[in-house]
């Protein structure tokens, strides 16, 4: 039947009636020829349609799983989400993690539809892999997100427990530096690479603010002045917002751009995912653990080095 159109209203309609994901009311369509109630019926039978309405329920645990390329020059960043902490410590959930960050730097795919249905090694895709779990632990389980980045020279993989994870891609430098930059994203947690990367929409809205504020702290004071106070604290902004701007966690006395001309190197890219990162549900403090963790003040404690 793979010549069967198969159209939005159609999967919409089977989402509908089964509470299942996109993806699988697609695949069961498909399979039975666009017959809705046939499909409906394979996914009660293969139980895709019991496990998948616990899609609603919210998973915001999960972990961070990174593969990195024996060249050091490409790696990737993978969250997978479960909804409870115990869930996300067992070993099948951390296979499907492990296999999706090691096809997202072998494949290369395009999307996390085109990841999720690449095969493992059971044969199945992992996506099968994936509702499998479901299935059988009865508990909602996801592939969030993924990234790949690529280095001239090399990248610099942390991964802080399972919660956190960075990484960063060097021209120049080496792989200490790297590292010690990723463990800094980490801990920092940083917008953009440098000012000039900030939207100008982002850098407006900033400097309206601090005009407003002027205009009580700099009251009498002459135009000039206050202007200046306004560029002032926008530049103060930015530096907290940028990776170059900020002090380097491990020696707050210098900056990341200062670290960077020494060693006369720069960062091309950056990515930074924490579990759970957006999803409405309360999250611990884990930020601050990493940077206390850098600090020295629980030195290698939680740290898992990132193998690959």
């Amino acid at each position: 039947m793979s010549g069967t159109t198969i159209t939005a209203d159609a999967v919409k309609q089977l989402r509908e009636r089964t509470g299942a994901g996109m993806m699988e009311c697609k695949k069961a369509l498909i399979e039975s020829g666009g017959d809705l109630d046939a499909a409906a019926e394979l996914m009660r039978k293969q139980g895709l349609a019991k496990a998948d309405k616990k899609a609603a329920r919210i998973a915001a645990e999960g972990a961070i799983v990174s593969a990195l390329r024996d060249d050091k020059r490409a790696a990737t960043l993978v969250e997978i989400n479960s909804e409870t902490d115990f869930v996300a410590k067992q070993a099948e959930f951390r296979k499907l993690g492990t296999d999706a960050a090691a096809i997202a730097l072998s494949k290369r795919p395009a999307s996390l539809e085109a990841l999720l249905a690449e095969k493992i090694d059971t044969g199945s895709s992992l996506d099968e892999y994936r509702r499998g779990l479901v299935a059988r632990i009865a508990e909602n389980i996801t592939v969030r997100r993924f990234a790949v980045l690529e280095a001239e020279t090399v990248i610099g993989a942390y991964i802080h427990g399972t919660r956190i994870g960075a990484l960063v891609a060097l021209k120049g430098g080496d792989e200490t530096l790297a590292r010690d930059l990723a463990m800094h994203v980490a801990a920092i947690n940083p917008e953009y690479i440098r000012a000039e990367d900030v939207p100008t929409g982002i850098v407006s809205k900033e400097r309206e603010i601090f005009a407003e504020q002027a205009k009580t702290e700099g009251k009498g004071k002459p135009e000039a002045i206050v202007a200046k106070m306004v560029e002032g604290k926008l530049r103060k902004r930015l530096a907290e917002i940028t990776l170059l701007g900020q002090p380097f966690v491990k020696d707050d006395k210098t900056t990341v751009e200062k670290l960077l001309r020494q060693a006369n190197a720069q960062v091309t890219g950056f990515v930074r995912y924490e579990v759970g990162a957006g999803i409405e549900k309360k999250q611990a403090d884990f930020a601050s653990e990493v940077l206390a963790t850098v600090r020295g003040s629980e030195k290698g404690k939680d740290e898992t080095p990132v193998k690959h």
